[in-house]
């Protein structure tokens, strides 16, 4: 049963995709496609959402209840360490002390790439600090294992791009990572449909977080239950291990034996 579930900073979930909460047309359809995702861990952009700082607007927290699902602050939109430190120290007032946090310091508005060393940097200030802290960084190898040496409770390295929809596009990287960390490490951004995602738990991946392949869908209820599928079947052919790779043709049934 161990291999069925995923442990983040010492909580354990059945559940291995992680789902953000932006992009929705209204609180109801994120309430709807997280529910049919299955997920357990909602991630939300505390500088875009909100979840008790302005009181005259819908509070996310009535759609997705703390309560019920592990609210995930994230420091989306921060381009420097500074601010991106001061925004999950935020997120522990608004939580009433919450301690895990998703950690993304961007490079440059137009391909929202991590500015690794800024983020290695706040990284290593909010462990200190005393967060668990899930990081999103590029699928750099190196740097993955440095963020997970200063403390990282979870890397979280791109598959493409944030919200391109690109699909796994450095499957080798990815795997580089996995077989080197001692913590879980979760895809996040650039997936655009069921096939990455089991692509990626295919790979190994402990996890996937997503929201614009979901919420961008034509109908996003419906591809929340494509995705949890996805994740759960990726997850089941890695546990199971897929068949060598030849050149040429296997029968599928021996010959042996048989009559004429």
């Amino acid at each position: 049963m161990s291999d069925n579930l995923l442990t983040i900073a010492g909580k354990t979930y059945h559940s291995r995709l992680l789902v953000g909460s932006g992009k929705y047309k209204d609180l109801a359809e994120t309430r709807e496609a997280t529910e049919a995702s299955g997920a357990e861990i909602i991630t939300v952009a505390i500088r875009r959402t909100n979840i008790g700082q302005n009181p005259e607007e819908e509070n996310l927290l009535d759609a997705v209840s703390p309560q019920k699902y592990t609210i995930l602050p994230n420091t989306a939109g921060c381009y420097t360490a500074e601010d991106a430190v001061r925004t999950c120290r935020m997120a522990r007032e608004l939580l009433d002390g919450h301690k895990l946090v998703k950690l993304e310091v961007l490079g440059d508005q137009k391909t929202l790439y991590p500015d690794t060393i800024a983020t290695l940097k706040a990284a290593e200030t909010l462990v200190k600090d005393g967060f668990d802290v899930m990081v999103y960084t590029t699928d750099d190898p190196i740097i993955a294992k440095q963020l997970e040496e200063v403390g990282c409770a979870a890397v979280m390295p791109l598959a493409a791009p944030i919200g391109s929809g690109l699909g796994i596009r450095n499957p080798y990287n990815i795997l580089t990572i996995i077989e080197n960390a001692n913590v879980p490490i979760l895809v996040d951004a650039g997936v655009g449909t069921a096939s990455d995602a089991a692509i990626a738990m295919e790979l190994g991946c402990d996890g996937i977080l997503m929201n614009t392949a979901i919420a961008a869908a034509k109908d996003p209820v419906l591809m929340a239950s494509a995705m949890k599928k996805a994740v759960e079947a990726g997850r089941e052919a890695f546990l199971a291990g897929r068949m060598p790779r030849k050149r040429f043709a296997s029968a599928s049934s021996p010959i042996d034996g048989t009559f004429f």
